[in-house]
């Protein structure tokens, strides 16, 4: 259940990301990373990322994954942000 609940989430933010660029486009820009990138990018490069937080984190610590879940978020809203 926490897989399907997981998948169906990201499933939803894609389909509002793509609504969400089809009502109001967002120009390219450039930002923190070394490429020019849009929102529907900088989504996408911050899931990646949050899976290697997660990855990372799991390979190196016996801590809770709910601090790697709020690294990943944060990380998530910088990226958005200022990517």
């Amino acid at each position: 259940m926490p897989t399907a609940v997981f998948f169906t989430g990201i499933g939803c933010a894609l389909v509002l990301m793509t609504i969400w660029q089809l009502c109001a486009p967002s120009p390219p820009r450039r930002g923190l990373l070394p490429m020019i990138t849009t929102a529907g990018d900088r989504f996408f490069i911050g899931l990646l990322a949050s899976a290697f937080v997660h990855i990372a984190w799991l390979a190196a610590s016996d801590g809770s994954v709910l601090i790697a879940s709020a690294l990943s978020a944060l990380l998530m809203l910088i990226l958005l942000r200022w990517g």
